[in-house]
Formats: structure tokens, C-alpha cells, sequence
């Protein structure tokens, strides 16, 4: 049987020295989460066998990530993955880190204001339990009433408050999941959506998605022959490649979800970062039944940990009847924040709609320095999915997080270890950041290409 650590490397040997190609991929694989500390990985004879590979090309690439703090050799001859302590010194630079690990915008500039108005809502629930389990109603009218605004008509009863997105799905997974059957989602996607369902039980189907959009013909032939007990998409920008599913297509996709049985929940966190999309498609829910995921985080602030489900009446039920048994509902705080977010949408889209389109164009302005490279043109959303014209996306991560950047490889966002030719780049960032990011990427990129890159460097990156 393959071990789950071979099954994750993929094409892992890149014409270096073979110890030090299989070194740079695995930590590569803890650096992007994908294995995780304190798992362990096959021994020295096994991952031989399995790769084909010498005994001593395996203890020696061991080896290496023993030196660098990745794994840790324990007595008995087991090997588990761990992560290197200390503080990272950048090679010749006293300059901040930069991250593109977390494609998420700074603060709204009314935030503050907004907290300061929303204590004086939160005095006036004192003489309440203070648990809401659905959530404020205030605040499920007006998410209900932005959807309605955008041509899905929606009542309060239909929307439950959670705290945060990827809740949102947790909760839906436990109300909804079936362990052993199929879910379908696109590849690329958010890797924590896919790494959910699978922890649910799930087996993974996989459906492609580029930067120019969807193949709805393998998306709905999919949907009819293998009939999956769900679907997870992202319509609007959707996360990492920024494409958005027209109207014609959300509609023939729910109605061949209908005819095959698969419960389809779209996610739409990104659906606010329109910068210039050139059509604007209603919500997918619109179309056909399918289960909605929203997100304040993405809009105001990523410590603002406000989400959303909208729902059937009967759906809302089922949830509630589940939801005690992970939390007792939504921060009231928070909720009372984001009511007054609410009353100012306008203002936090026209913010949020500059801060993109700034990021756009810092990004666009740095790709010279990348000969090869392609940046396909994004309307919204909140990064870039770039195209490096060749499967060095690993190679390239590895580089740059020597050099202080934090950048996640292409298949950190696959379900099963492809896109080693894309990489995600956030255009969420200060175009300063965005520049600097862009700047260290471009001498990786040189790096590689000039065959200079040594895999030895001490001082790896520790923050995944």
C-alpha cells in the first residue's frame, strides 16, 4: 500500500542531488500544513522501497531535515515531523517577513467607529442569557437583506449567524456529511474546505477550474455519473484562480445537481471583491437549492469573526438541532460590530474595491522581473492565480522562503498534490507589500533559473 507521504510528494525530483530534491519537498509538505507535527513518516527502508530509491538517499534526506529542525529521529528508528525553533534571520537583510501565505486585506478604516456604536448595543442585551443561537435578529435581517438586494429574495428565518466562514462549513458538515460518500470540489480550492470534508469522512472527487473558468461540461457530466453526496464551489473569485461562474452556468449546474442528488453549497466570501468584474451574476442560490456560506472577514477584517449560512426553513432546523453540540452561538460583540458594518455597506465595498485594485496594479507592474511568468487579469477576489510556464512552484516557495518570503506552493491548493506550475499571489496586500513580495519572488525566480539555488541554507522559515 502507498504511504500516505509518497501519495504527497508527487513529482518531487527536480535534476539536483536526489537526497536534497526529496529533503526540499517534504519540508515543503510541513511547511504548507499538508503534513502535519508529530506525524509519522515512513521508515528509511520503506520510503526506499517505495520510491525506488537507495536506502542511503533516504537516511540522507532524513537526515537533512533532522539538521533543519523538520523531523526529529526518536529511539526505536521511528521518524516524525516537528518544526524548527528559534528566530529566523533573513540571509543579508533586516527587513520585515513578507507573507503571502494569508490572502486577507488590513482593518476597514470604520472599524473602530463601528465598535465604539456597537457597545452601546451590546449594553442593551445584558438582561438576556446572551445566547443566540441562530444569531442576532438584527443582524440575519440585514444579511438577509443584502441578499435580497442582489436578487435573492430572503427572510431572517433563513440565515443562521456563525463565527466565521470555515464554521459555517464545519457546521454544515456535521449536520449534512455522510462519511464514506462522495464530495466534489473544484481543484484548485481553499485547502482547508477540501482538508474539512476529508476529515469529515469524505472521499474527494475533483472537478478543474482555471483562471478563464470553469469546465461545466466535466462539472455536470461529473455531477451525473459518479452522483455525489455533495458539491462544494466557490461562484464569485472564486479561491486561488479569481474566475466567477456566469448566470447560464450556476443554472445549469443546479439543475444537474437536482437531476443527480447532490446537495451543492457555495461558497461566497469573495462575492463583495468585485473591483471590475464585467457582469454581475446573481447568487448562485438564485438558480436552484443549493446551501449558502457568507463571510464578513474577507470584507472588514479577518479578526472580525462573523459568517453565515442561508439556508431552507427546514435546513435552518436541522443545523440548530446540531449546532449545540459544537458551540452555543456567535460572539455577541461581534455580531453587534458587524450590524453597523452593515449599515455602511457602501462605504466598506468602495473601500475594499480601491484596496484590491491597488494590489492589482502593484502586481501587475512587478511580473517583469519574471520573464516567462503570466498574470491572468482578475476583476475581484483575492489573489492572482500566476502561471510560471513550468512545474517550479515548490522549488520556487522553497527559494523564496529563504530569501523571507512566505508563499505557498500550487498544491498546497490541490486536492491531490498537482498545480506545481501555478502559484497563488494575494493582491489583498498594501502595494508596497505586494512590490516587496514580488521583488524577492522575482530573485528566487532568477535563482532557479541561473542553477545557483543550494538546498543547504540554514534559518528556514518556522511559521507556517
Amino acid at each position: 500500500m502507498t504511504s500516505r507521504l509518497v501519495g504527497l510528494l508527487g513529482s518531487w525530483d527536480d535534476g539536483r542531488a536526489v537526497a536534497a530534491s526529496l529533503a526540499d519537498r517534504i519540508r515543503s509538505l510541513v511547511l504548507d500544513g499538508r503534513l502535519t507535527v508529530g506525524e509519522k513518516l515512513p521508515s528509511e527502508r520503506a520510503l526506499a522501497a517505495e520510491l525506488h530509491r537507495s536506502r542511503a538517499t533516504v537516511s540522507a534526506a532524513y537526515e537533512r531535515l533532522a539538521t533543519a529542525g523538520f523531523v526529529v529521529r526518536l529511539h526505536g528508528g521511528s521518524t516524525r515531523v516537528t518544526l524548527p525553533h528559534g528566530t529566523r534571520v533573513m540571509p543579508d537583510s533586516d527587513t520585515a517577513l513578507v507573507d503571502f501565505t494569508i490572502a486577507s486585506t488590513g482593518s476597514t478604516p470604520g472599524l473602530h467607529a463601528a465598535t465604539e456604536r456597537a457597545l452601546n448595543r451590546l449594553a442593551e442585551l445584558r438582561g438576556t442569557s446572551g445566547y443566540l443561537i441562530a444569531g442576532m435578529p438584527e443582524l440575519r435581517e440585514r444579511i438577509a437583506a443584502r441578499f435580497s438586494q442582489r436578487g435573492l429574495p430572503t427572510s431572517a428565518d433563513e440565515i443562521i449567524v456563525t463565527s466565521g466562514a470555515m464554521h459555517a462549513l464545519a457546521l454544515l458538515f456535521a449536520t449534512f456529511g455522510q462519511p464514506g460518500r462522495t464530495a466534489l470540489v473544484e481543484q484548485p480550492t481553499f485547502p482547508h474546505a477540501f482538508e474539512a470534508l476529508r476529515r469529515s469522512g469524505h472521499r474527494i472527487l475533483t472537478t478543474p477550474v482555471t483562471s478563464a473558468g470553469w469546465d461545466v461540461r466535466h462539472l455536470t457530466t461529473t455531477l451525473l455519473d459518479a452522483r455525489p453526496h455533495l458539491a462544494y464551489l466557490i461562484p464569485d473569485f472564486q479561491n486561488p484562480t479569481g474566475a466567477s461562474l456566469t448566470d447560464d452556468e450556476r443554472r445549469q449546474i443546479t439543475a444537474t445537481a437536482r437531476s443527480s442528488g447532490t446537495l451543492l453549497i457555495a461558497d461566497e466570501t469573495c462575492v463583495e471583491l468585485d473591483i471590475d468584474r464585467p457582469f454581475t451574476p446573481h447568487p448562485f442560490a438564485a438558480h436552484g437549492a443549493a446551501i449558502t456560506v457568507g463571510s464578513l472577514s474577507k470584507l472588514a477584517w479577518g479578526g472580525l469573526r462573523i459568517g453565515w449560512i442561508r439556508a431552507s426553513r427546514d435546513q435552518v432546523e436541522r443545523i440548530l438541532s446540531v449546532r449545540p453540540t459544537i458551540d452555543l452561538g456567535t460572539a455577541a460583540l461581534e455580531q453587534c460590530i458587524a450590524i453597523e458594518l452593515f449599515d455602511d455597506m457602501t462605504t466598506l465595498r468602495r473601500h475594499i474595491r480601491a484596496r484590491l485594485a491597488a494590489g492589482r496594479t502593484a502586481l501587475e507592474a512587478s511580473i517583469s522581473a519574471m520573464p516567462g511568468v503570466e498574470v491572468p487579469r482578475v476583476a475581484g477576489g483575492l489573489s492572482a492565480w500566476i502561471d510560471l510556464g513550468e512545474p517550479l512552484s515548490t522549488a520556487l516557495s522553497l527559494a523564496a522562503q529563504d530569501r523571507g518570503l512566505r508563499v505557498p506552493a500550487g498544491p498546497r491548493f490541490s486536492a491531490s498534490g498537482v498545480h506545481e506550475r501555478f502559484m497563488r499571489v494575494p493582491i489583498t496586500l498594501a502595494p508596497d507589500d505586494v512590490s516587496a513580495g514580488m521583488a524577492i519572488l522575482a530573485e528566487a525566480w532568477a535563482e532557479i533559473h541561473a542553477g545557483t539555488r543550494s538546498s543547504s541554507r540554514a534559518g528556514h522559515l518556522t511559521v507556517v
